[in-house]
């Protein structure tokens, strides 16, 4: 019988927790550094739109320990609106230590911009280079944690006939709803939990079809540049109708799609019922 092997090392995190109204959110300082971006053609259900790999430099960051959770959107619907309305909780699974679901793109950007008004701090998604370096956190494998992936690990359909296991894993179970944040105790050495499954998390890359020509300093890859001052550019941003990138997998799929590696694209419209967000805050580039 095959056994999942988890490295599990003590490791101290430093970031700072933000008061949304008397609801913690947890920030976790990512260091900057290099990593090869994308997938192998030799990793298992890997796709050509993960490639070429490139290597990737990622300024230093801050990003959420988790992805927000339904508690903490409450806290940030209840802001005064800056380009666009917000339901105080549009998930369909519900609970406040669960992350929110059902949010489209606009919805997430929204959320972002109330947040730094609030906060006079530069909140805003990720980049799709952000989100990979964060999730894999020094590691090469397809998940942050091995070669492969358990259900006792991370939430996603672990019952498929056909890819219900992923590599030598096994099959496991599916849970069908959303699970709390944190509750599989496997952050990866950054500090973040739930990178793989529960929620797939909207990035604000619009959707390329490979690497080709991307870009190797972290950026949103993207000629319009708008998102360093998201509240600024709101009204352009909210009238972009261009597909934008999801990552990390989710409750519903299959586990080769909660590979680091992994990436789709989606209508920016769009509001499945595991589409969620995390937030990553950063200092202003100096060029």
């Amino acid at each position: 019988m095959a056994q999942l092997r988890i490295k599990r090392e003590p490791k101290q995190v430093q970031g700072f927790v933000e008061d949304l109204n008397g609801v913690p959110l947890d920030m976790i300082l990512i260091p900057s550094g290099s990593f090869m971006m994308g997938s192998p053609s030799s990793e298992e259900s890997s796709f050509d739109r993960e490639r070429p790999q490139h290597r990737v430099t990622v300024p230093l960051f801050f990003m959420g320990r988790y992805p927000i959770t339904q508690a903490q959107w409450k806290a940030v619907a209840a802001m005064p609106e800056v380009g666009k309305e917000l339901k105080s909780n549009p998930s369909e699974f519900k609970g406040d230590k669960r992350p929110v679901e059902r949010v489209n793109w606009y919805d997430a950007i929204e959320f972002c911009a109330r947040l730094s008004v609030q906060t006079k701090r530069n909140y805003r998604l990720p980049s799709e280079a952000e989100w990979e370096y964060a999730c894999r956190a020094g590691t090469t494998t397809p998940f942050h944690f091995g070669d492969t992936i358990s259900t006792n690990l991370a939430n996603y359909n672990g019952t498929d006939e056909k890819y219900g296991a992923y590599g030598k894993g096994e099959k496991g179970e599916y849970r069908r709803e959303t699970t709390e944040v944190d509750q599989f105790d496997a952050a990866n050495p950054f500090g973040l939990s739930d990178m793989h499954g529960n929620v797939f998390e909207w990035c604000l890359d619009p959707w390329h079809d490979n690497y080709n020509d991307a870009p190797t300093d972290g950026r949103v890859w993207d000629e319009e540049d708008y998102y360093d001052d998201i509240v600024k550019n709101i009204k352009q941003i909210l009238t972009d109708e261009r597909n934008r990138v999801r990552r990390g997998g989710s409750w519903f799929p299959d586990p080769y799609r909660c590979r680091s590696a992994y990436r789709d694209g989606f209508n920016p419209r769009f509001d499945f019922y595991d589409f969620g967000l995390r937030v990553v805050c950063c200092p202003p580039r100096t060029s």
